[in-house]
């Protein structure tokens, strides 16, 4: 059974849904140990202190903060609690902004939100309200030793949070979004928009998969049985043509000639407008 990392309240005005929060998303690989290849024994990182010469407990470890080289200030895991701010267990909603102005790259780690009992009622009052106005919540959250500001949406008929990466995390690179004044053609951008059409299907996440994961498990297993593994085909390198020539190939290779997506092009805009 999966285990909640946060237990709280939402709050919105005098409207407060007790919630616990569960990791919405995690990263399933196969992950690969340093062995010592003298031995076959796995290396192992124990907690070593250098001037006890010694293994130490976990039970003799405290936080610590070096403000100087060598001289620290220690924090306790009590006062942490004190000055743990009221976020570290209500979630309150500061402001509402609309579903699509938030750009994609401010997303960080997701969370399900789900009410705890007797919560239903206000759970789903404020899914429907949201869902009604097609905004989304941005509120504060205390975890891990951190405040979070998060954003509350729905998904699925229920809540999931995401939290957010502040400004000054957000990285910039000089060369980004640079304006290269450059000349496009209109037969040009009418065949990309007409690849990108022919290109275009429903998003279905299950259609896409980690093949070097696949591939190293593939691996583990023959190795185990004693087998070996067929190598990855490599993509041959594409010869420097005529951009033109390339948009029409691309076309011709999904079976879509210029005409034909054009043709699709239209179909599916006169289908919107009706």
């Amino acid at each position: 059974m999966a285990t909640s990392v946060w237990k709280g309240m939402i709050s919105f005005g005098l409207v407060s849904i007790p919630i616990r929060l569960y990791a919405a998303a995690r990263t399933k690989r196969t992950y690969l140990h340093q062995i010592h290849k003298v031995c076959n024994t796995r290396v192992k990182q124990p907690l070593f202190c250098p001037t006890c010469n010694r293994i130490v407990e976990r039970s003799e470890i405290v936080k610590g903060y070096e403000y100087e080289s060598g001289q620290y200030v220690f924090i306790e895991s009590d006062e942490i609690k004190k000055i743990t701010p009221p976020s570290g267990k209500i979630m309150e909603i500061l402001t509402f902004v609309e579903q699509d102005s938030v750009d994609p790259i401010y997303f960080d780690s997701s969370y399900l939100a789900v009410p705890e009992e007797h919560a239903e009622k206000p759970y789903s009052l404020l899914i429907k309200a949201l869902n009604d106005t097609k905004k989304m919540g941005v509120a504060k959250i205390t975890m891990h030793q951190r405040e979070y500001t998060v954003f509350i949406r729905t998904r699925n008929n229920g809540l999931t949070i995401h939290t957010m990466y502040y400004a000054n995390e957000i990285s910039e690179v000089q060369e980004y979004g640079k304006d290269y004044d450059i000349k496009l053609k209109p037969d040009e951008v009418k065949l990309a928009d007409q690849l990108v059409e022919s290109l275009s299907a429903p998003f279905r996440p299950e259609a896409y998969r980690d093949e070097f994961q696949e591939r190293l498990n593939e691996l583990i297993e023959a190795k185990l049985k004693g087998k070996t593994v067929a190598v990855a085909p490599k993509p041959g390198k594409a010869p420097v043509i005529d951009m033109m020539e390339a948009l029409k190939r691309s076309l011709a290779a999904h079976g879509a000639s210029p005409r034909k997506a054009a043709a699709g092009q239209k179909e599916r805009s006169r289908r919107k407008a009706g």
